[in-house]
Formats: structure tokens, C-alpha cells, sequence
């Protein structure tokens, strides 16, 4: 039996793509239901999920619903541990944890001021004050965690994990804005991106227009590259 996952625009939903990943990623049969984040539905196809009432939401095949994204994620850590969604390694673990619970509970000035796009690489994009914070708390995480694995490149703890999943938005967004980083953590983003999962939900998100287009920029933009 398959795990129902309940997602919303691939375009621009950072969360519907962190759900989508667990299941994706670990090879959980699952299937996808799509919620109109900006048609004015949401609230109508997400009433049977209550009280889930954002995307993602799961529902496991015995008909249980669990929202929030970090509560998906260990759901499915307890019910899967043959599939190794957190490092098998206790320290290694407990900084995976950290790092995914951060990601949840911070970064606002990214969040906010940097939505996740998918469809171009906006230039010129101004960095403020908070931003900056937030790449720089980003990176000393990404050196924690590189300390706790002693991996110096790829995945953080050597194998890909659901910090690799938490964080593929945050390098979309990195990417997609040009932002300022180290190369260590530009090679990481290029790689979480360059994932054939992602790029699959990519290509599923092009096929989507949008008249206008949600967090539009008067900037300068390009065609999506990791180069």
C-alpha cells in the first residue's frame, strides 16, 4: 500500500518539495495529490486532511493524517528505519535533527525575502542585513555538520539524508538568487539540485504557467543554470 502525500505548486511550494522527498528519496510508494495553493481551493481539497490544513500532509496507507513537515519526517524515520532517513550514527544523527529543526524554525529573512522559484536565476537581487545572517548561520551549520561526519565534500554526513532534503530548498533559493556563499556550500547546493528527483520535480513544475507570476521581481533574470 502506498503513503498519499498532498502537495502544492512545484513552482514555488519549498515545503510540497521536502514532503515529496521523503517519499521520493527513500523509495516510499507513494501518491501525489495536487492542492491549488493559488487557485483559491486550498482550503475546500484540504478539508477531509483536517486539522492538516497546509501542504505537504500525509495520510499513511491505514488511513492516519500527519502534517507539518517535521512530523512527516520522523513518521516516516519510525515507520521506515530500514530506509535510513537519519544517519545511522547517534552524533551524527542528533546534528541532522539540528539542523532540520532549524531549518524550520528560522531563516526568516531567506524565507521571506527570497522565495523559492525554479524557473530562473534573478540578477542584482540586493542582499540585506538579514539575509546575510541567515547565509552565514547556514554555513556554520553546514561546517557543524561537516565536523560531526568529517565529510569535507558532498552529502553533509556522507550518505543523503533528510538534511539533505530540508535544505534542497534553501540551496533553490540560494541558487535562483545568486546569493553570496562560500564555494563549499555553492558545490553542495549544485549537487542537492542536480539530484535527478529534483530535477524530475522541476520539469513537472515548468509545465505550469502562472498570469502573474507569484513573487515576481523587477530584476534581471536568466534561464535556470547551476553553472
Amino acid at each position: 500500500m502506498a503513503y498519499e502525500i498532498y502537495i502544492g505548486d512545484r513552482m514555488y511550494s519549498s515545503w510540497s518539495l521536502r514532503g515529496w522527498l521523503m517519499l521520493e528519496k527513500f523509495s516510499l510508494p507513494h501518491n501525489v495529490h495536487m492542492v491549488g495553493l493559488y487557485s483559491g481551493t486550498m482550503a475546500q481539497e484540504m478539508a477531509h486532511l483536517a486539522p492538516a490544513r497546509l501542504v505537504p500532509a500525509l495520510r499513511t496507507p491505514e488511513g492516519m493524517v500527519v502534517g507539518e513537515s517535521l512530523a512527516i519526517a520522523e513518521t516516516l524515520a519510525e515507520r521506515h528505519p530500514e530506509a535510513k532517513l537519519w544517519p545511522s550514527d547517534p552524533a551524527q544523527r542528533a546534528a541532522a535533527r539540528w539542523l532540520a529543526a532549524e531549518m524550520v524554525a528560522g531563516f526568516s529573512s531567506l524565507r521571506g525575502e527570497c522565495p523559492m522559484q525554479l524557473g530562473h536565476i534573478y540578477e542584482g537581487f540586493e542582499v540585506s542585513r538579514g539575509v546575510k545572517a541567515d547565509l552565514e548561520r547556514i554555513e556554520a551549520l553546514f561546517a557543524h555538520a561537516r565536523k560531526v561526519s568529517g565529510r569535507s565534500s558532498g552529502y553533509l554526513f556522507g550518505d543523503y539524508s533528510l538534511a539533505e532534503v530540508f535544505y534542497t530548498p534553501v540551496a533553490a533559493r540560494i541558487m535562483g538568487y545568486g546569493l553570496p556563499v562560500s564555494e563549499e556550500t555553492r558545490a553542495y547546493c549544485k549537487l542537492l539540485l542536480s539530484d535527478p528527483a529534483v530535477l524530475k520535480w522541476q520539469a513537472l513544475a515548468h509545465q505550469v504557467s502562472y498570469d502573474p507570476e507569484p513573487y515576481a521581481m523587477d530584476l534581471p533574470k536568466r534561464p535556470w543554470s547551476l553553472d
